[in-house]
């Protein structure tokens, strides 16, 4: 997690998985957010100058198990936060605001949960860790880590969606299909710019499905008019492990990740193109071999969905 406007017509089938009776809806995903709370009590009681030493004892070490998690994932430390902070205060400051829309949030995301489990009877829904980080990453999640959200990372990314409550909603439902995905796939040490951009994509698509939108739609809108000049320079590099021109390259003022992008269409050609819908997104999740996947998508540059 690793790791935001176009919006696409949601077909009759997308609409129908959707539209989930109250009855089949999983209790609220819990929200944690007592390292935030923690975080600014130090916060205030340093007027703002926390230093290092204290973030990292006092922050970190002190930390939920979802925290630490991110620290060990992103190389989060209490020099990063210092650092971060003497930068960019208003970040900070900024991030306490997002706060107030997490009721809503929650609610929203038991009824994009209802859906995935309705469409996923097995799906795993494990609690939603909001922390404070060095400015990045926006969330990262897995089968065997959960899902961790940065409080100041995604309330500055604003054009992921200019709706902070939106914004939130879609990138969690995102980053929890990605606790849904193949552990072997996602841990690989050197995957290609095809098997990341699946994940990515397959996380696109699946959050679209269940919550209404993708969460880098602004991606998306880059792409108008590029369809066949993007995908077929895809194609060209997919196999290759340097991901740099695709993944992972985008920042708090712009957008990057082409390969969301193109991962998204591939995984929704493979979805229209099958029969059995349910069966083709339980095949979306839980892939193991991104070009057998590539192969039976039907999908090729350029083409419209």
């Amino acid at each position: 997690m690793k790791r935001a406007r176009i919006v696409f017509a949601i077909s009759t089938v997308f609409c129908a998985t959707i539209c989930v009776a109250a009855e089949s809806m999983p209790a609220a995903p819990p929200i944690q957010t007592e390292d935030v709370e923690r975080f600014f009590r130090i916060y205030e009681a340093t007027e703002g100058r926390p230093t290092a030493e204290v973030l990292q004892r006092d922050y970190l070490d002190a930390g939920s198990e979802g925290l630490h998690q991110l620290a060990k994932l992103r190389n989060v430390t209490g020099v990063r936060i210092a650092d971060m902070i003497a930068k960019n205060p208003a970040m900070y400051d900024k991030a306490r605001e997002c706060m107030k829309v997490l009721p809503r949030v929650r609610e929203r995301l038991t009824v994009a949960l209802g859906s995935l489990v309705r469409l996923y009877p097995q799906a795993r829904t494990p609690p939603v860790t909001i922390v404070v980080g060095r400015g990045k990453p926006v969330g990262v999640a897995g089968p065997a880590t959960g899902i961790q959200i940065g409080l100041e990372a995604l309330c500055a990314t604003e054009w992921l969606n200019p709706n902070v409550e939106d914004r939130f909603v879609f990138v969690i439902a995102h980053e929890y299909i990605h606790v849904q995905q193949s552990a072997e796939l996602a841990e690989k040490a050197k995957p290609t710019v095809l098997e990341l951009s699946l994940l990515e994509g397959a996380a696109e698509f699946a959050a679209e499905l269940i919550a209404g939108r993708v969460a880098y739609s602004q991606v998306m809108a880059s792409t108008a008019g590029r369809e066949k000049e993007i995908e077929t320079a895809f194609v060209a590099e997919m196999d290759s492990t340097d991901l740099s021109n695709w993944l992972y390259n985008g920042t708090v003022e712009k957008p990057g990740d082409l390969g969301y992008w193109v991962g998204y269409r591939i995984a929704r050609s493979y979805y229209q193109h099958a029969t059995d819908k349910q069966q083709a997104f339980r095949e979306i999740l839980e892939m193991g071999d991104a070009k057998a996947l590539l192969g039976k998508s039907g999908w090729r540059p350029g083409m419209k969905l």
